[in-house]
């Protein structure tokens, strides 16, 4: 086995670690928000709130009106969170809660919702976002193109196939489906191979991000 295939399968070791302490984590959490703990709710809130509100931020521009929407969200999620079995992760569970909420605000105020869902995968990589969308002072319009410089900058330099799968899906928001018949490959590659790009964007974006905090 190679080197490189070699570190691969250590990456994948890592992540499904990592994954498995935090399942195990918001498992706990859940657990003592049941028996009362209403803390423990504070500390979920807290882990996915810029998570959520990325998410919702994809269905509603405004960002004061994005954050009613999350924080009634949070709130159907405590009540609902009795009855919450864990037969997903809660991430997931409280992800289907936030897209029907900004949908259903959508269609209270006879606005359109969007034809297709957003991917659960999609909705993790557009936390960062939310960091930046209420600053609109000259610095922060500054910053916001240098982040997008420094993403653009970051998607030219990674390889083609990593390139073409993150360009086909962030900027021209092709499905996972059509970009494997696109690049004729599996679903599973497409999804590897976006992950990947993303992961090299993110580490690019980090520094500028933590400037701006």
């Amino acid at each position: 086995m190679t080197n490189s295939a070699t570190a691969a399968k250590k990456q994948q070791a890592n992540a499904g670690n990592a994954m498995n302490n935090e399942t195990t984590s918001d498992q706990q959490l859940v657990a003592r928000v049941q028996k009362g703990d209403r803390r423990a709710f504070d500390l979920l809130v807290v882990k996915y709130q810029h998570r959520i509100l990325a998410l919702v931020g994809r269905f509603i521009t405004d960002h004061a009106e994005a954050q009613d929407v999350t924080q009634e969200a949070f709130i159907k999620a405590y009540r609902a969170l009795p009855s919450f079995r864990g037969d997903s992760q809660f991430y997931t569970w409280m992800y289907r809660i936030a897209v029907n909420t900004a949908k259903n605000h959508l269609i209270s105020r006879g606005r359109k919702t969007p034809t297709q869902d957003i991917d659960l995968d999609d909705a993790a990589f557009f936390a960062d976002e939310a960091n930046m969308k209420d600053v609109d002072t000259p610095d922060g319009l500054l910053q916001r193109d240098q982040l997008r410089a420094v993403v653009f900058e970051a998607i030219e330099a990674l390889p083609d196939e990593l390139r073409r799968a993150v360009t086909l899906r962030e900027l021209e928001g092709l499905s996972y489906e059509e970009i494997a018949e696109a690049m004729d490959c599996p679903i599973g590659t497409v999804r590897s191979r976006i992950f990947r790009a993303r992961e090299a964007i993110d580490k690019k974006m980090r520094p500028l991000l933590s400037a701006t905090a």
